[in-house]
């Protein structure tokens, strides 16, 4: 995915470009929205960044532009003004998220790979392969080499995530973000119990792995 970063922030901007462009996202830094419009047709990023307190123009007055402009692009606004009410207004805005400062990267990586996954719904297959393993997205049911597997909820949260990036390595942090919508472990091992049970019911039946441990990295699940 493209993304455009709007910060004026010098520290923050940078940290935020370095940091997406080492998860392989492709960046583009500004530092206020001026001349945004000419940016987007030639960058045409998939997100937008954007930060609420901007010179000149704020957060949300672009955003409200950005909409009446019919510019498709997902907007995730990033502020320090995380209140109900100042989200809620970010949301009537036109923003598809809202994020508080200070935030946590993983965080924020989360989100903009949900907002990724939303922008390319009505894209995507709606059934996923890896294997012999299949997911159908519209019954949330899973197969594997025919035979119907048996799984929670949280199960077949996990098995999207991973089989939508088959391959992407992904940290007990960006799993519990994603498929619990937490920061923090309200255990200390949920993730790995339901990886365990996972792991029982895709791979321990069948001679070919799929779903691999990554020591001191987190997960991922390829052929």
């Amino acid at each position: 995915m493209k993304i455009l970063i709007v910060e004026d922030d010098e520290k923050v901007g940078s940290f935020l470009s370095r940091g997406l462009k080492a998860e392989g996202y492709l960046t583009l830094l500004l530092d206020s929205g001026a001349g945004i419009f000419d940016v987007l047709s030639q960058f045409e990023p998939d997100v937008i960044v954007l930060d609420r307190m901007l010179p000149q123009t704020d957060g949300l007055t672009l955003c409200q532009q950005l909409r009446s402009q019919k510019v498709s692009a997902r907007i995730l606004i990033l502020s320090a003004l995380s209140e109900v009410d100042e989200r809620v207004k970010g949301l009537r805005a036109g923003a598809d998220d809202y994020l508080g400062k200070p935030f946590h990267f993983e965080e924020l990586l989360a989100r903009i790979e949900a907002l990724g996954n939303r922008m390319a719904a009505g894209e995507r297959t709606r059934q996923l392969t890896v294997a012999d393993l299949q997911l159908d997205l519209d019954s949330m049911t899973a197969q594997r080499a025919g035979t119907t597997l048996t799984l929670t909820a949280k199960e077949l949260g996990i098995l999207e995530l991973l089989m939508s990036n088959s391959g992407k390595v992904y940290s007990r942090e960006r799993i519990l973000t994603n498929v619990w919508g937490l920061n923090e472990d309200p255990l200390t091992n949920i993730v790995d119990v339901y990886m365990a049970r996972l792991r029982k019911k895709i791979d321990d039946p069948y001679p070919i792995k799929l779903l691999h441990t990554r020591r001191g990295l987190g997960y991922c699940l390829q052929e």
